[in-house]
């Protein structure tokens, strides 16, 4: 039987995208002044309305509505019937609870990395395949590179009938676990009234599925640009938006199992951020060192309590050493408290936005997709 996967993603002129990014810039400029601030921020926006919601604890002076409406410009939501920068803004944002915030503010211990706490209970997962350069399901990585070409032809110029708003989504073909061909490549893309069908579907193939490569594709690929015929109503206009809505788009497309906890809008010390990051960066220098071929981790963490509950890994099969003892690997190599993770991959930096369109994985230049490690773990194979 052949074997089908299907992953998707969105433009940044998503609705719930539209909300991470505000969120995450929002973090981002509290962080550029108080690096121990504490963030949990999340918007809601539905037609011309966008409500800024959470708790921050920060010595920054934030201006809120100000950080959104340039978001909101930047994406591009600043033209006639879909405008949204004019929007209506309420902000409903408070100190961090002291019932949380005790989970991490907790006394000081003799090891500092000991005394500061996971903000939350919860599983965070972390995943890594040989599929591509950037070891990422392939799947999702064309589906992203799709998703950001939409946005790259409408802002310069090539497409100029596009709106911000789109999705995509990719078939892959697998014989086994290889990747063979692409199967189906769906496309909506938000557009004006005056481009007709016929030429959207025409423009798009041209200059956008040119990002697939060329081996992928051939006369039996399916392509179905607006299969509904018509999107000339996006954004929050068309459907509300919120953030952390968009979980699977962020991480791997659906191949890895997800805890369920979102990642925009939070500082580091929520390790449903943090210690997905981390699980990333293991798992990529597990795969990169050879010690597998695909790797899946889970970590697990109680509020308060500085080492994770559980450590658990699945190489399905391709791992050089079995399981149990990569993850013995994983404990003695990778320290994985709340402290010592944020201090490996400097999340008390303004980096943050960078990650929320587009994927939090795989791309170039986010410390946690550093393969620094390969060194430390290769010695285990002699």
């Amino acid at each position: 039987m052949k074997k089908y996967f299907t992953s998707e993603s969105v433009t940044e002129g998503h609705p719930d995208k539209l909300c991470d990014q505000i969120s995450d810039a929002i973090v981002d400029e509290i962080l550029k002044t108080d690096k121990n601030a504490r963030c949990a921020v999340e918007c809601c926006a539905a037609y011309d309305r966008l409500l800024i919601m959470g708790e921050v604890t920060t010595t920054a002076n934030v201006d809120y509505e100000n950080i959104a409406r340039d978001t909101i410009r930047k994406i591009g939501y600043i033209h006639g019937s879909f405008a949204f920068d004019a929007c209506k803004i309420d902000i409903a944002v408070h100190c961090q609870s002291p019932d949380i915030a005790m989970g991490v503010d907790r006394t000081q211990s003799a090891d500092i990395r000991d005394s500061f706490g996971a903000g939350d209970q919860g599983m965070m997962f972390g995943y890594a395949c040989r599929e591509t350069e950037e070891l990422m399901p392939l799947p999702i990585s064309l589906a992203h590179k799709l998703a950001y070409r939409l946005s790259e032809a409408r802002k310069n110029g090539t497409l100029p009938y596009l709106r911000p708003d789109g999705k995509t989504q990719v078939t892959v073909e697998y014989d086994g676990k290889t990747p063979k061909r692409v199967q189906t490549i769906v496309i909506s893309a938000q557009h004006n009234t005056k481009v007709t069908r016929q030429q959207l579907s025409d423009d798009i193939i041209k200059h956008v599925v040119s990002v697939v490569p060329s081996n992928l594709l051939d006369e039996d690929t399916e392509y179905l640009i607006n299969p509904t015929g018509r999107f000339e109503i996006g954004g929050p206009e068309g459907d509300s938006g919120l953030t952390g809505r968009k979980i699977i788009v962020d991480t791997y497309g659906g191949r890895c199992a997800h805890g369920g906890g979102a990642f925009s809008g939070k500082d580091a010390t929520k390790v449903d951020r943090s210690a997905a990051y981390m699980a990333r960066y293991i798992c990529k220098n597990l795969v990169a060192a050879g010690l597998c071929n695909e790797a899946e981790l889970q970590l697990a963490y109680a509020i308060g309590v500085a080492r994770p509950v559980s450590v658990f890994i699945d190489t399905f099969g391709t791992g050089k050493l079995s399981d149990g003892e990569i993850a013995d690997i994983i404990v003695k190599e990778f320290d994985l408290r709340p402290y010592s993770i944020i201090e490996t991959l400097n999340l008390r930096s303004p980096l943050f936005s960078k990650t929320s369109a587009y994927g939090h994985f795989g791309k170039e230049g986010l410390p946690w997709e550093r393969v620094n490690r390969i060194e430390d773990l290769k010695k285990y194979l002699k």
